[in-house]
């Protein structure tokens, strides 16, 4: 088998204006979807799972893990949207489409796209340094996923490249990084299994 990565998105979650955005935990349609993709055998044959530190990665993680260990590495996060905390879903896509426009400008306090395309990059390289596994899977979310995407198939961090919602994989092969699929529904994929 060739060696692949995988990054796979956490799927809906329980949003909590009340929590830090990073404590928040799936809810139960998020949690199924997880569960239903884990039952159909994703991922086949043996793979190291390394999760985002934030809650609904990590639960996204142990899930997919079906009880075997997984990592956590701690620059894998999702974009630190810390400085507006919670926001309504309207205003909150007004600024990642400022972000993924403007990469190199902060929107409102956020970190900028560049500076967590780089952060994830970075991590990347550190997970895959340490063994060549033949299936790497990161777990986590959709705007450092997309940016890593774009990082790793040589593309211009754009919107357009973001996935359609939570719930995503997408997957290349290592080390020349040809595209495998972009970002595909976990349904599609336990199709694809059955």
């Amino acid at each position: 088998m060739r060696r692949r990565l995988s990054y796979v998105s956490h799927p809906e979650v329980a949003i909590d204006p009340d929590l830090p955005v990073p404590d928040w935990g799936l809810n139960p349609l998020g949690r199924g979807r997880v569960k239903a993709l884990a039952a159909s055998g994703w991922p086949r044959g043996p793979a190291r799972l390394v999760s985002s530190p934030e809650r609904k990665a990590q639960q996204t993680a142990a899930l997919l893990a079906r009880g075997a260990p997984f990592e956590t590495h701690p620059r894998t996060g999702e974009i630190d949207r810390s400085a507006t905390g919670y926001l309504p879903h309207a205003r909150h896509e007004a600024l990642a489409d400022a972000l993924f426009a403007h990469p190199a400008q902060s929107a409102e306090g956020w970190e900028t796209a560049q500076a967590a395309q780089n952060r994830i990059l970075l991590a990347f390289h550190e997970v895959s340094a340490v063994q060549q596994d033949d299936h790497l899977i990161l777990v986590g979310h959709g705007g450092v996923g997309t940016l890593l995407w774009c990082a790793l198939t040589h593309r211009p961090i754009a919107r357009t490249e973001d996935q359609p919602g939570g719930g995503h994989v997408w997957s290349i092969s290592l080390p020349d990084h040809a595209i495998l699929h972009p970002w595909r529904r976990f349904e599609e994929l336990i199709h694809d299994a059955e």
